[in-house]
């Protein structure tokens, strides 16, 4: 794993200490860690609301089609 430091000011650093000492993280750096991993989440799905956006309109969807949906969406949780 690779080493980054980073200067914070104090009232930063402070929030930082907060967040790891009331929500349960081991160290700074696993609070860090998952604020990149949510950035990159919320990146990746912007990424697939526009790439949707700009793309050629589809069929209307009927009360069938949301079914099948949701009968998709089902069989991936029972996973």
């Amino acid at each position: 794993m690779s080493t980054m430091n980073i200067s914070l000011p104090a009232a930063l650093k402070s929030f930082v200490d907060d967040q790891v000492s009331t929500r349960g993280y081991s160290t700074s750096s696993e609070y860090v860690r998952e604020l990149i991993r949510k950035d990159q989440s919320r990146e990746r799905l912007r990424s697939l609301l526009i790439e949707g956006a700009a793309s050629p309109r589809a069929g209307l969807f009927d009360a069938d089609y949301i079914d099948s949906l949701r009968a998709r969406v089902g069989e991936a949780g029972d996973r």
